[in-house]
């Protein structure tokens, strides 16, 4: 976090004019403000009353509401696999949080730098722009999510060296190889974070029937969960509903069977990273064995990630210092060289 101290405004300006980056996850958006740091850091969750279609809450106080509602309470993710799935709720939840962190700018249009997956369409990449540009942004700039997280984890891209990271997100995982400021070869998997809740909620309601919710399953995985084998050896009560009687039941998870609920995801993120070294060229490989791998986003938080890639590529891995953040830090350093956005 140390990077976002260094910024420092030059020009009075700027008090009125600010220039905001986005980290717009699938699970989390984080708000960047130059000059500030990151301000914001809320689940992706809007509450909706069905009925009215009013928005009820924004970001913590609707995740509060997950699975939780009354029948009139809708509790929305508006983004899926990190793009776009409800329009009108993107809009309702950027609006929000950016008056919520510009709020006291009442004559501020700011210029807005969101960050989005490698590999979305025009049309998508266009709707993100679109949602942003109707908060009232002055200009909006569009990049990509890996080289972002790639230079908010303190890589220099701009060498002619090879540089490859690893971002796995709530609903997308990133993967890229970065050179000369550019990504040389990227993918964009839709198996990430909430993927893997949804495994563990499969796993516990095929092994057991059991239904648990999304909030207990991101538990489970924070808590025990490991990708790893014999990596972690810890136990937890979990409690659901039994499919069988319909009634309230306990049941005691291992790590161990985390590990075999996420094993299937899991190496479909291996795989795509073993399908991107194999396509790059030998030069930026020889440069990847000597740098190693940079693992960011969330997922870099699940135990024994960085091992199991670590083993699987021949490569060695390394987790950001702060995976969470790196995507809006890095807008923080894009925003301060602006030269450097791929702006199409």
């Amino acid at each position: 976090m140390a990077k976002c101290g260094k910024i420092r405004t030059r020009d009075g300006d700027l008090m009125f004019n600010k220039d905001i980056g986005i980290d717009l996850g699938t699970a989390n958006v984080l708000i960047y403000i130059k000059g500030q740091g990151i301000v914001l850091n809320e689940p992706s969750v809007v509450a909706i009353d069905s009925e009215t279609k009013r928005p009820l809450a924004v970001g913590i106080e609707a995740h509060e509401m997950l699975g939780r509602t009354p029948g009139k309470v809708k509790a929305i993710k508006p983004m899926k696999d990190g793009v776009i799935a409800d329009f009108e709720t993107t809009e309702v939840m950027l609006n929000y949080f950016i008056k919520k962190v510009n709020g006291k700018n009442f004559f501020s249009r700011p210029r807005i730098l969101i960050c989005c997956p490698s590999n979305i369409t025009q049309v998508e990449k266009n709707a993100i722009k679109e949602a942003a540009e109707r908060t009232g942004a002055k200009k909006v700039f569009l990049e990509e999510e890996p080289k972002v997280a790639a230079i908010g984890a303190g890589m220099d891209i701009s060498k002619p060296s090879a540089n490859m990271v690893i971002d796995i997100g709530g609903g997308t995982t990133d993967i890229a190889i970065l050179s000369l400021g550019g990504i040389v070869n990227s993918t964009s998997i839709r198996v990430a974070g909430n993927a893997f809740d949804n495994d563990i909620i499969k796993y516990i309601k095929d092994k057991y029937k059991l239904l648990v919710g999304e909030r207990t399953a991101e538990d489970i995985k924070m808590t025990i969960g490991t990708v790893f084998p014999g990596s972690k050896v810890e136990k937890m009560e979990v409690r659901g509903r039994d499919l069988v009687t319909g009634l309230p039941h306990t049941i005691t998870l291992t790590s161990d069977e985390v590990e075999e609920g996420l094993r299937e995801s899991v190496y479909t993120i291996v795989k795509a990273a073993k399908s991107i070294l194999e396509q790059t060229p030998p030069e930026l490989s020889a440069d990847i064995i000597d740098k190693g791998i940079v693992l960011t986003g969330g997922g870099a938080l699940v135990d024994g990630f960085n091992q199991l890639l670590s083993q699987e590529l021949k490569v060695p891995v390394f987790i950001a210092e702060s995976p969470l953040t790196c995507v809006a830090e890095g807008t923080g350093v894009l925003l301060d060289n602006v030269h450097l956005i791929d702006n199409h």
